[in-house]
């Protein structure tokens, strides 16, 4: 007894139902944007709040239609447009040693701030500029770092918190 051969060929959603979909989908994470639009200005706290509850309720019910609108292969599709730019961003395997290096200071710069901020305020009041601009450069170097230093560098981090690595 043998059974036909059968092809079964991804059904794609029609082309408008896909910019629909698309649409929806752009919507869904451009809604976040009215939150430091009411901030700026001068929304009340409790209205910004319940702006912030309502958004997010409404992202995953724009998320779902997104996904009705466009069908499994639809959105199947649009995942693979949105990942294939994120797989771009991946850091490279295993890196050299001057750019290990550089890497580590990256890492370590911003950590040690952070940790002698409050003693250096304590012990030298003024002594260090309180400026904001600062504080996100080191943040900007704290998550740079982790593209410097290479995917090899999470498997070590990864290692720390594994009993039988090696």
């Amino acid at each position: 007894m043998t059974t036909p051969d059968i092809q079964i060929e991804a059904v794609t959603a029609s082309p408008w139902r896909f910019n629909l979909g698309i649409c929806i989908f752009v919507l869904a994470f451009a809604l976040w944007l009215l939150i430091p639009l009411a901030a700026s200005l001068g929304t009340p706290a409790a209205r910004i709040a319940a702006l912030t509850g309502t958004i997010f309720v409404a992202n995953k019910v724009l998320l779902l239609t997104c996904i009705a609108v466009m069908g499994k292969s639809g959105f199947q599709r649009l995942k693979g447009i949105v990942f294939g730019y994120a797989k771009g961003l991946a850091p490279s395997a295993t890196v050299g040693p001057i750019r290990h290096a550089i890497g580590l200071v990256m890492f370590c710069l911003p950590l040690i701030s952070a940790m002698l901020e409050p003693y250096i305020d304590k012990f030298w009041p003024g002594f260090r500029p309180n400026i904001w601009q600062l504080q996100a450069l080191g943040d900007a170097m704290f998550i740079a770092s982790f593209f410097v230093l290479g995917g090899d560098f999470w498997s070590k981090v990864r290692a720390l918190f594994v009993r039988t690595a090696g």
